[in-house]
C-alpha cells in the first residue's frame, strides 16, 4: 500500500516536502524548500526574490544621517556623546563608491580639515566612528542599540576611557576610520560600518577595532566582529566583544592578528553566530 507521502509525489506539481525542513528554525540559511516538481515551490522562489530586492536596496538606499543624529540625541547617555560630526569620503556618489573602493578609504579634503581645525592635541583613548558601508540599514537600525549597550559597558567597566568625538562618515570603507582615528589623535578606533548585504542578512552591522589607526594600515592591523543584529550576533553580546577586545588592546597596545578574541565560549552559549575574522576592503 502506498503511503500518503507516495501520493502526494505522484501528483503533478504538487509541493513535496523536505525532511531537512525542520533545520529551518535554527538557521536563516536556505535549506529543505521542497519542491514542486523539478522546480521550487513557488512561495519559496518569490521568497528569494525578495531576499534579492532587500539585499539591493540595502546597498543603494542612502543613510538618513538625520534621523540617526536624532535616535542618538534622544539617548541621555548617547546624547553625552554630542552632536556627531559629519564627513564624507573621497567617493563623491554612491555609483563611484561602489566602482572605487580606494575612494571610500579616505576623506575628502573638506572633512580632513574640519578635524584639523578641532585642533586634538590632546590623546583620546578611542574614536567611534560610524559609517554607512555597503547597508545603510544595518547603520540605522543596530548603530544606536548597539551604542546604548557599549556604552553602558564602557562606563561601568572602563570609566576612565576618554572619547573623541562621534563622527559619521558618508559614502566610507572600513579603513576610513584609521584616517578619522588619526586626525583626532585618537589611540583606538571603534568603527560601526554597515555589511555587505547577504540574502538574509541585509542589515549586518560590523565592528571593527583598530589600535594606534593611520592611513596605510592593512586589515591584518583590525580586529573584526561581524553579524551583529538581532537575528545574528546579538548587541549585548557584539558589546561584550567589543568591550573585551578594547581592554585588550589597551593592555597589550596592538590590535589585529596578534589580538585574539577569547569570547567565543561566552557568545556560543548565549546562541549568537558572530565572528572574527579579517575581510579585504
Amino acid at each position: 500500500m502506498s503511503s500518503s507521502n507516495d501520493k502526494t509525489r505522484n501528483q503533478p506539481g504538487a509541493v513535496v516536502e523536505n525532511p531537512w525542513r525542520r533545520l529551518r528554525e535554527f538557521t536563516d540559511a536556505r535549506i529543505g524548500l521542497g519542491r514542486a516538481g523539478i522546480s521550487l515551490p513557488t512561495s519559496e522562489l518569490l521568497a528569494f526574490q525578495l531576499s534579492h530586492a532587500q539585499a539591493r536596496d540595502a546597498v543603494h538606499l542612502p543613510l538618513d544621517i538625520d534621523a540617526l543624529c536624532s535616535e542618538l540625541a534622544a539617548d541621555p547617555q548617547l546624547a553625552a556623546l554630542g552632536e556627531p560630526i559629519r564627513l564624507h569620503s573621497q567617493a563623491t556618489d554612491r555609483m563611484t563608491y561602489l566602482q572605487r573602493p580606494d575612494l571610500g578609504r579616505l576623506l575628502d579634503d573638506a572633512s580632513r580639515e574640519q578635524l584639523i581645525k578641532l585642533g586634538c592635541e590632546q590623546p583620546s583613548d578611542l574614536a567611534i566612528v560610524i559609517v554607512d558601508g555597503l547597508s545603510s540599514r544595518a547603520i540605522a537600525q543596530n548603530a544606536v542599540p548597539f551604542l546604548q549597550r557599549f556604552m553602558g559597558l564602557l562606563a561601568s567597566e572602563l570609566p576612565e576611557c576618554s572619547l573623541a568625538p562621534l563622527t559619521i562618515v558618508e559614502q566610507g570603507r572600513v579603513a576610513v576610520g584609521d584616517d578619522v582615528g588619526a586626525l583626532l589623535n585618537a589611540r583606538a578606533v571603534l568603527l560601526l560600518i554597515g555589511e555587505r548585504p547577504g540574502l538574509s542578512s541585509p542589515d549586518s552591522l560590523g565592528l571593527y577595532l583598530t589600535w594606534a589607526p593611520k592611513p596605510g594600515l592593512t586589515d591584518a592591523a583590525r580586529n573584526c566582529i561581524s553579524n551583529v543584529r538581532p537575528a545574528g550576533l546579538p548587541h549585548v553580546e557584539g558589546a561584550k566583544r567589543a568591550l573585551y577586545l578594547l581592554r585588550e588592546a589597551q593592555r597589550l597596545k596592538l590590535s589585529g592578528v596578534n589580538l585574539k578574541d577569547r569570547t567565543e565560549d561566552a557568545v556560543i552559549e548565549h546562541g549568537g553566530s558572530g565572528r572574527n575574522f579579517l575581510v579585504s576592503e
